[in-house]
C-alpha cells in the first residue's frame, strides 16, 4: 500500500497493493493494521455503498460536530471524479478544493478527514461509490455546500449534471457558517 499525502493537510491518496493474474485481480481493500501501520488510526464504524448512473452528481456534504465523519472512499465499479473543499475555517487551505478520478482500473482510495465538504460525479453509468465513515450519520448534522459555488472554482467538466433539489439549495460558501472552526 502506498500513501500519497496531498497538498491538502490531512488529505491522503492511498494506493492499495493489487495482485492480478489470469484469474483477474485480488486487493484487501481495508486492513485495519496496514493502515496503522501507515499512520492512519482511523476507527471505521459505518459502510455506505451509493449506485448511480452517468452524469450523477452528489454533494458537496458533510456531517458537523459531534457526527463529524472521516471517510476512507473508494470505487467499486465504473468511475467518478471525486472533489473535497476544505471547509476548516483555521486551515492554511480553508477554501480549497482537491479532485481526483477514482474509479475500477486505478482502484485509488481517499482518505477524507473531518472538516471537508465531499461530493462527487460519476462518469461512467452502473457506477458503485463506496466509503467507511467514523461516525454513523446523523440526519440533523448534515450540512452541506452548493456544488456550483463560483467562488470554490470547482471544474467538474459538466455542463448539466443530474442534481438533487436539495444539493441545488445548498448555501454558498460564502454563505457557510462552518462547524469546524479548530
Amino acid at each position: 500500500m502506498k500513501v500519497k499525502p496531498t497538498e491538502i493537510d490531512g488529505l491522503i491518496v492511498i494506493e492499495p497493493n493489487v495482485f492480478y493474474d489470469e484469474r483477474g485481480y485480488f486487493s484487501e481493500s481495508y486492513k485495519k493494521s496496514n493502515y496503522e501501520e501507515a499512520g492512519i488510526l482511523n476507527h471505521f464504524v459505518q459502510d455506505n455503498l451509493s449506485k448511480s448512473q452517468k452524469g450523477v452528481l452528489r454533494g458537496l456534504h458533510f456531517q458537523a460536530p459531534p457526527f463529524a465523519q472521516d471517510k476512507l472512499i473508494q470505487v467499486i465499479q465504473g468511475a467518478v471524479l471525486d472533489v473535497v473543499v476544505d471547509i476548516r475555517t483555521k486551515s492554511k487551505t480553508y477554501g480549497q478544493h482537491f479532485a481526483i478520478e477514482l474509479n475500477s482500473e486505478n482502484k485509488l482510495q481517499l482518505l477524507v478527514p473531518k472538516g471537508f465538504a465531499h461530493g462527487f460525479l460519476t462518469l461512467e453509468d452502473n457506477t458503485i461509490f463506496s466509503y467507511k465513515c467514523s461516525n454513523e450519520y446523523n440526519k440533523e448534522s448534515e450540512g452541506s455546500v452548493l456544488w456550483n459555488d463560483r467562488n470554490l472554482g470547482i471544474d467538474w467538466g459538466i455542463q448539466n449534471p443530474i442534481v438533487s433539489d436539495k444539493d441545488n439549495e445548498s448555501p454558498s460558501f460564502d454563505e457557510l457558517i462552518s462547524p469546524f472552526n479548530e
